[in-house]
């Protein structure tokens, strides 16, 4: 079976991948990342998205914070969380309001709600920073806080 890479090519930022690729190897890493432990972190959203889980196929918000000072600088936090049930939405309805885009944050529908976190994406994007709570339930669930937001060049 012959494997389409032109496919990929454009699916994905293949130019970009190769910048960061350069740049890390400027600085002598490639792929030595630290995983960043629970804390507090100034951060910025590098990719948000509605997708799906790749175990289960289920649909999945997917959020990859990159930290933007300390130690662990230029390291990334990855939010995902499946989105099948109230209770699981809500969670992700809560964050996304407290990223304070200016966009009313109300699911519909699953088709709806991907524009609405496209569009969200698209309003912080360059513009808002945050000040993250990394931390874990008393069940060992990863949480996601925003506690401060910063506007890019404050």
């Amino acid at each position: 079976m012959s494997i389409n890479w032109d496919k990929f090519d454009k699916e994905f930022n293949t130019k970009a991948l190769a910048e960061e690729l350069k740049e890390a190897e400027a600085n002598g890493s490639t792929n030595d990342f630290k995983e960043v432990p629970h804390g507090t972190y100034e951060v910025k959203i590098h990719k948000m998205e509605l997708t799906t889980a790749k175990s289960s196929g289920n649909p999945m918000f997917s959020c990859w914070f990159k930290v933007l000072a300390g130690e662990y600088n230029g390291s990334m936090i990855f939010m995902n969380q499946v989105v099948t049930q109230r209770f699981q939405i809500a969670i992700v309805d809560e964050f996304l309001r407290s990223l304070d885009s200016g966009l009313e944050v109300e699911f519909e529908s699953y088709k709806q709600w991907d524009q609405l976190i496209m569009d969200i994406f698209e309003a912080i994007d360059g513009k808002l920073e945050y000040l993250l709570k990394y931390g874990k339930t008393n069940k060992g669930f990863n949480t996601f806080e925003i506690i401060e937001v910063y506007e890019v060049g404050e």
